[in-house]
Formats: C-alpha cells, sequence, structure tokens
C-alpha cells in the first residue's frame, strides 16, 4: 500500500442487499456477524418501529450490556420469562432493520455501505442463502461515510485530537500524523523544562503499565502523553530549564526570560510553518472535494495560500529593504485576492448584495491571515510564563536553603510544591493552548465541512449449543 493510499479514508463501496422473506432473518444475522456493512436506516424512526422484541426489552426496564443475536428465530416470549435482555436487543435492532427494507413483491432489498476490500467477504458470508450483496452506483450528491484507517499504537493515540474536532470528510486527506506531532511540538514549546517533561515521560510509562488503575481507560494515550514529555524535555534542555532555572542544565539555545524576542521570533516563523503546511493540505482537500477549480478560488485553497504567501514576501522584503520583494509579494497578494473573489462571488446571489457580501469575507480573510499568525505567538507567551512560574520558585528555594536547617526543610517544601503547582497549571495551560492552535488556525484551512463516520451494524452471533 503506497502513502497516498494511507494517507486517505478506507475506500467505500455502495452495496445492495438482495434476499427473499424467507431468508430475510437470517441473510441479517449473518451480516451483523461479520460486521462491515453500515445498513440505511431510511424509512420510519427506531422509535415509531417498535417492534415486538422492542416491547419486550422496554418492559424488562433492562439495559443489556451488549446485545446478539440467535442463529435461529428465538420465542421472544420464552427470551422476555428468561431476562436475555441481550438477546432481545439484538432482535429489536434486526426488526429496525427489517423496517428499512424495500419490498418487491416476495423479496426485499437494503442499502448502505461497506469497506471496498471486503465486500466479496460479506458476499460470501451469503453464499448458500439465496440471498445477495453486490456493489452498486453510488448515489449523486451523497458522500460516503469515513473509515480512517488503523495503523500502530502511536497513530492510534492521536486519533482523538482529530475526532474531537470532528470526522475527517470521506475525499479529505487524514490529517491524524501530521496534527499529533504539529501539537506536541508546540505543547513542548509552552511546557519547556526537563524536569516536567521527565514527569510527563514518567506519567506514560504508568499509563503503559496499567497505573494507577483509575486511569486505566486512557492506556492507549500512553504515546502520546510520552510524546508531549519527549518535546517537553527537549525544549527544556534547550533553554536549560530543569524544574525551573536550577543551573542543572547548560542553555543550548535561549533562555525565555533573557531572550523574550528570538523566542517570540521563532513562534510566529513556526507558526507560519504549519499554516503552510495547513494551505497545502486544504489545496489538496478543495482537488478532491470539487475539482481544480475548487482548489485553485477556494480560501482555504490556492488562493488563499498566494495571499499568506504574498504577504510573508511583503514582510522578508520590508525586513531585508528590497524593494524587488515587497512589489513581487505585492503582486502575488492581489492575485490570490482576485482568485479568492471570484470563488466568493459565485458562491453568492450576485449583484451588489452579492459584490458587497465578498468584499467582507476577502476583509476577513485577510484579517484571518495576519491574526491566525500572529496568535501562534502564545506559544512564546506561555513558554515565558512556565519559565516565569519556575524561576519564581527557584527564588523562593534559593532565599531559604542558607538559613539553617528549618529553612532548608521549608525550601524543600517550597521547591516541591512549586513545581507541583507550576506542573499542574502549565500541563493544563499548554494542553488547551496547543488545541486552539490546532483547532482554530490549522484545522479550519485543512477543513470546511464534516464527514459521517462509518457504522457498521455488528452485533455477534450466539448459537444454540452455546446459549444459556
Amino acid at each position: 500500500m503506497s502513502w497516498s493510499e494511507t494517507a486517505l479514508p478506507v475506500r467505500m463501496k455502495r452495496v445492495a442487499i438482495v434476499a427473499p422473506d424467507e431468508v430475510l432473518r437470517a441473510t441479517l444475522v449473518r451480516l451483523a456477524d461479520v460486521g462491515c456493512v453500515e445498513i440505511d436506516r431510511v424509512g420510519p424512526t427506531p422509535e415509531s418501529v417498535r417492534g415486538s422484541a422492542a416491547r419486550r426489552l422496554q418492559r424488562l426496564r433492562t439495559d443489556p450490556a451488549a446485545a446478539s443475536l440467535s442463529a435461529t428465530a428465538p420465542d421472544l416470549d420464552a427470551l422476555e420469562r428468561d431476562g436475555a435482555a441481550d438477546l432481545l436487543a439484538g432482535e429489536a435492532q434486526l426488526e429496525e432493520r427489517v423496517a428499512c427494507a424495500v419490498r418487491r413483491g416476495t423479496v426485499r432489498a437494503l442499502a448502505g455501505w461497506c469497506p471496498a476490500d471486503r465486500v466479496a467477504e460479506a458476499a460470501e458470508r451469503l453464499a448458500g442463502l439465496g440471498s445477495v450483496l453486490l456493489p452498486v452506483p453510488a448515489p449523486r450528491g451523497v458522500d460516503p461515510p469515513t473509515l480512517l484507517r488503523g495503523g500502530g499504537p502511536v497513530r492510534r493515540s492521536f486519533v482523538p485530537l482529530v475526532r474531537t474536532y470532528g470526522t475527517v470528510p470521506y475525499a479529505d486527506v487524514d490529517p491524524t500524523w501530521p496534527a499529533g506531532i504539529a501539537y506536541v511540538v508546540m505543547f513542548g514549546m509552552m511546557f519547556g523544562d526537563a524536569g516536567h517533561g521527565g514527569l510527563l515521560l514518567l506519567a506514560a510509562v504508568l499509563l503503559r503499565l496499567g497505573r494507577p488503575r483509575l486511569l486505566a481507560p486512557l492506556r492507549a494515550l500512553w504515546p502520546f502523553v510520552a510524546g508531549a514529555g519527549l518535546t517537553s524535555v527537549l525544549f527544556g534542555v534547550a533553554y536549560g530549564e530543569f524544574f525551573g532555572p536550577t543551573k542543572a542544565l547548560p542553555v543550548l539555545w535561549l533562555a525565555p526570560l533573557d531572550r523574550p524576542e528570538p523566542l517570540l521570533a521563532a513562534a510566529v516563523g513556526f507558526g507560519a510553518v504549519l499554516l503552510s503546511v495547513a494551505y497545502g493540505v486544504g489545496i489538496v482537500n478543495r482537488w478532491r472535494e470539487g475539482g481544480p477549480a475548487r482548489a485553485l478560488y477556494a480560501s482555504s485553497g490556492v488562493a488563499g495560500a498566494a495571499v499568506f504567501l504574498g504577504f510573508a514576501v511583503v514582510a522578508a522584503g520590508g525586513y531585508l529593504h528590497r524593494p524587488v520583494l515587497l512589489l513581487t509579494g505585492a503582486v502575488i497578494v492581489a492575485a490570490g485576492l482576485v482568485a479568492a473573489a471570484a470563488g466568493l462571488y459565485t458562491a453568492t446571489a450576485g449583484g451588489a448584495s452579492g459584490a458587497v457580501q465578498t468584499g467582507i469575507q476577502l476583509f476577513d480573510t485577510v484579517v484571518r491571515i495576519f491574526s491566525n499568525t500572529v496568535s501562534f505567538a502564545r506559544l512564546a507567551a506561555f513558554g515565558l510564563t512556565h519559565a516565569a512560574l519556575g524561576d519564581i520558585v527557584w527564588q523562593g528555594v534559593a532565599a531559604l536553603a542558607h538559613r539553617g536547617p528549618v529553612a532548608l526543610v521549608a525550601a524543600v517544601l517550597v521547591f516541591v510544591v512549586g513545581n507541583a503547582l507550576a506542573f499542574a497549571l502549565e500541563v493544563l495551560v499548554a494542553g488547551v493552548q496547543a488545541l486552539r492552535l490546532e483547532f482554530y488556525e490549522l484545522f479550519s484551512r485543512v477543513f470546511e465541512a464534516q464527514g459521517r463516520p462509518f457504522d457498521p451494524w455488528h452485533v455477534p452471533t450466539r448459537h444454540p449449543e452455546v446459549a444459556p
């Protein structure tokens, strides 16, 4: 599988399930067992269906931990008497699917979606029943559901970062890897302290071991926590910070409190690089969503990228005192604004109102480029805040350390409590700020719409020989 394939959601196929009435239940049971087909839920709502199994399940007033289906049609009254809530829940789900089937004579049909590489497997499971599952053309204007590829533990730990924002549209590139890497680097820049980063690495090890048990549900996130801890250690080494400015480490790059200007410039420059990558991904997504015209004229496509690049060239020309760069940048900005205006105007009703609306949206595009770029200055601002907190704690420790045994104990207490408070506060602040930059500055260019998650119907089959 090529890199381009792994960067895209799993390819989906539209499928139809056709079955005679007498084998419809057996067909649905096998599809539920294989669990790779999402069946369209059309027609009556589940609440309005309320079949026999659903009514019996409601009377039990029991929520099953998981649903299951009997391989053969069960006696619903017997299931209710036995309190078999799991089997009744499975039958209730089956009734909902049956209610969505289209009937023609003695044959019923359902439609849905299935991963392309599992269509043959699903069709084979129906072999011998007299029913079929076959690919059909996808309806126009309907996007398939999105199923992202699995990957290893590191990638899986990054998935919640994207899922919290929304579902990746089916046509778009999966941004999980670059989003995860960008997040941990931004976090490390704000949380740059080798000692505090080491505590995060320790937390990742404990999560990996399932300790404490209360946090066992978060075990899969240990690579994400480890990545944040590693970048924090690296930036801490660069800043010379180890539980504050303790002089335990030399300054390899800069001390934030001594040289805030270079740190600020580095933060904004890094933000500009991330925005460039976001525009690149946005161009690819707009092309896949609507073709080359959409990619060219969209504010998150080539047009917006040209405005952003043009302003960067203008800034470089002003800093280097090069009139040629200033002129070149201005031309690029103008070209980008013209292209963006054309795209925005075509989406309006036209006329004077359309022109006004386009002007307002263009102004918003320019303002957002400046505000989003400057917003990355918070990487330096919160890096300075972290260093300042560490410096305050260390000054208190140094003031007490040489005033006798009691003061020494107080100094140790100030060191432990101060660092604990700084660690807890800065983990929260850096985590939230990195998430904000990810969502508002980067994802707003990568995505223009939300997708729909692939939700296959999966209910395991319980065979008579293993039924209680």
